[in-house]
């Protein structure tokens, strides 16, 4: 029976592993290719004439959906979102260790533990203690091509002037992808009931650091996906040998 093959289901580790090298290959693509960032910022940004007071070469213009009143407050809510669910989260934590004996639910602690510790981790330490305090990006609005006053560089550049709260990567896109990955320990039929509104919100969040010039494209996308690859690798870590049939949280 040569034709045939046995083929096994990923284990959380293999994800965790896919995602890791998807996230260094999409590095390498966004820092060989540094034109992607470029033009798809420039789709978001409105030229204007510059006044006299302008130098020969300067570029003139604005994102103008920063401006925008009603996606404004969206960002706010938005922002605020993931660090509200974690509060509730942190809630339901502490009530399962005033548990005991049979009414302590393993699981859920287990669960509630892997989504706080990959929050802290990945968006928390790695995105704004690490990445976007050491990384020196400037962000689109800072850089020449779209009237800012400090050079463009690439995806994965030491060479930005940036000195604090830089452009690589995005933090908010790393919390919303984080947001994202909770829908694994959602238990039917709520979790078909929040599958939409959690991937839009997931989704727009980083779409709108990008229309307002907050970030480039690599920049939320490598956010995005760092916050997976956390809760991945943690989740991977505390997964047991045998898959719990309740992980809600």
């Amino acid at each position: 029976m040569s034709g045939w093959r046995i083929s096994f289901p990923p284990t959380a580790a293999d994800i965790f592993v896919g995602l890791f090298c998807l996230w260094w290959l999409l590095l390498v693509i966004f820092y060989a290719f540094p034109g992607i960032d470029l033009a798809t910022s420039r789709y978001f940004f409105t030229p204007a004439t510059c006044d006299a007071t302008a130098l020969a070469g300067d570029v003139c213009g604005s994102f103008t959906l920063a401006g925008n009143w009603f996606l404004k407050n969206l960002r706010v809510i938005f922002f605020r979102l993931p660090y509200v669910v974690a509060i509730v989260q942190l809630g339901f934590l502490i009530a399962c260790y005033t548990q005991h004996g049979a009414t302590f639910n393993a699981v859920r602690a287990r669960n509630l533990k892997v989504a706080l510790g990959s929050l802290l981790i990945g968006p928390g330490l790695i995105v704004n203690l690490i990445l976007k305090e050491h990384w020196g990006r400037p962000r689109p609005v800072s850089v020449t091509e779209f009237g800012g006053m400090m050079d463009f560089v690439q995806a994965g550049s030491f060479a930005g002037k940036c000195v604090s709260n830089c452009s690589f990567i995005s933090g908010e896109a790393a919390s919303a992808g984080w947001l994202l990955c909770l829908l694994v320990f959602i238990p039917q039929p709520a979790r078909t009931g929040l599958f939409l509104p959690v991937v839009a919100v997931s989704l727009l969040t980083p779409m709108m650091r990008l229309a307002f010039g907050g970030h480039f494209l690599s920049d939320i996308i490598l956010g995005w996906l760092l916050a997976v690859v956390v809760f991945a690798g943690l989740y991977a870590f505390t997964d047991s040998s045998h898959r719990p049939k309740n992980s809600e949280i």
